[in-house]
């Protein structure tokens, strides 16, 4: 498993992570959802250098020219509602792949035990596929590994990519001893050193799904 952290280095996915950080900026869900989206553009430009390409012939209105184009059959997944706006950003750019969803049930109980289990999905064969499953954060990863397990039951990808802006330590460090593989990369724009007990992400960014598109009913 390769973890590639992106924010280590200084380009304009930086500026991005610090407007989604903004508690300022975070009151306007439309900017908010498109940094997220810009994020995904970024890391799905990334992981276009991993592919496979073939080169052809296309011609133009003048003559023949020679392109390089990928050549990889794609499964985007994602986990809902957080997840959404990075997805899409990814899907802008491989905008041919096809696409899987999967809703992850979370709830505290009274003895702030966390109980985590997949509650629906729709996803197609992801065999001999490249699969990219994104989620805006990971927190102790648990939600992230559930996904990635219940889309594996559709098949053997031949790549998979894990993608996520911002990331706990202990996450990385959980996803890296549950999920094993040479072929598993992890894709992430921020690491942060602390989650609390009730496994929020400090100094993250607070709650993702309810900045991106309201807040829920409990």
């Amino acid at each position: 498993m390769e973890i590639i952290n992106l924010g280590n280095g200084n380009t304009v996915l930086n500026r991005f992570l610090s407007e989604i950080r903004d508690r300022n900026i975070q009151k306007d869900p439309l900017r908010f959802r498109r940094n997220l989206e810009r994020i995904g553009e970024i890391c799905a430009y990334e992981i276009s250098k991993t592919l496979d390409y073939t080169s052809r012939d296309v011609e133009t209105p003048l003559g023949i020219a020679r392109c390089s184009v990928p050549d990889d059959q794609m499964v985007l997944g994602t986990i809902l509602r957080a997840g959404l706006p990075i997805h899409q950003g990814i899907l802008n750019y491989f905008d041919r792949a096809q696409n899987a969803f999967i809703s992850i049930y979370r709830k505290y109980s009274k003895d702030n035990s966390l109980k985590i289990m997949v509650e629906s999905s729709s996803s197609p064969s992801i065999d001999g596929k490249v699969l990219i499953l994104a989620d805006t954060m990971v927190a102790t990863g648990a939600s992230l590994i559930m996904a990635c397990r219940h889309l594996l039951e559709k098949g053997t990808p031949k790549q998979v990519h894990l993608v996520c802006a911002i990331a706990s330590e202990s996450g990385i460090e959980n996803i890296q001893k549950t999920l094993s593989g040479e072929n598993i990369t992890v894709w992430v724009c921020a690491v942060d050193e602390e989650l609390t007990s009730k496994s929020f992400i400090v100094p993250g960014l607070g709650d993702a799904g309810d900045l991106a598109f309201g807040n829920k009913h409990e």
